[in-house]
């Protein structure tokens, strides 16, 4: 895969897998800071991507940690890998009280060395806790560049899978991560975000924006998925349609969370 050549913050480097598709954009981005360095988020168990990254990780004098963002295969798989040829602690997020989720992707059978609460630090890193793509997403701050995972993607939206309250939880982390002071996001797939604030502000906007066009067509009437997604997510290409009925219902969980859903309302089996 060529070389990644965009710009990025200072004393960072970007390996970018080559796993392209529909949820990936062009790739899991790997990130390193530090010297030896911090990896995060090791993608893919891809040969050559896990070669890259221990070469870009031996040229910062060897690999000191390996931290998640979240534990979903597309970050994570490569993590035994690296962990046998460095010996180097794997850090990750423990997962909130969200409740128990639905349509969760697959992840790794994973015993983290260190398990990382909001607000600890490991290297050059704090955790800043951030659920809602996943119960044990957390955001890695490092002065003002933030690695968040799939909270925030460099294009496009996030998906957020039903249960356990995820949407809500999603909501809250975007609002928490609005106030801090941010220079640009590293994101999980998709280019460096140098306008920081400005992408959160467009994040909230556009759930909020979904919610109310939802609203809106329960109160006309509509109640089967196939309608609702015409009608709300008439945007979304036929690829992630399923994508975006699972993001429906997490909409639908979190009104009837809230005592807004009326009855009838088709509902996705677990």
């Amino acid at each position: 895969m060529a070389d990644v050549t965009e710009r990025l913050p200072d004393g960072v480097t970007l390996v970018r897998a080559p796993n392209p598709g529909p949820m990936t954009l062009s790739g899991t981005n790997t990130w390193l800071i530090g010297a030896p360095a911090w990896v995060i988020d090791p993608g893919p168990a891809e040969p050559g991507h896990v070669e890259r990254v221990w070469e870009a990780a031996q040229a910062r004098g060897g690999l000191a940690g390996i931290v998640l963002t979240h534990n979903h295969l597309d970050h994570s798989q490569s993590v035994p890998e690296l962990r046998r040829r460095s010996g180097a602690p794997v850090a990750a997020g423990a997962a909130t009280n969200l409740g128990p989720g639905r349509f969760e992707e697959p992840a790794l059978d994973l015993e983290p060395d260190v398990v990382l609460g909001d607000g600890d630090l490991i290297g050059p890193l704090r955790a800043v806790a951030t659920p809602g793509h996943s119960a044990d997403h957390i955001s890695l701050l490092a002065g003002g560049v933030l690695f968040c995972g799939d909270t925030v993607l460099g294009e496009g939206s996030v998906f957020i899978p039903p249960g356990g309250g995820s949407l809500a939880a999603y909501l809250d982390s975007l609002r928490r991560l609005s106030a801090l002071q941010l220079e640009a996001l590293c994101p999980g797939h998709g280019p460096v975000v140098w306008d920081p604030a400005a992408k959160l502000r467009q994040y909230l906007e556009h759930r909020l924006d979904r919610e109310r066009r939802l609203v809106d067509a329960l109160a006309r009437g509509s109640r089967s998925t196939a309608d609702l997604l015409d009608e709300v997510w008439d945007d979304a290409p036929a690829a992630l349609r399923p994508a975006a009925a699972l993001t429906l219902e997490s909409h639908l969980d979190k009104l009837e969370q809230e005592g807004r859903l009326p009855g009838g309302v088709e509902r996705l089996a677990n």
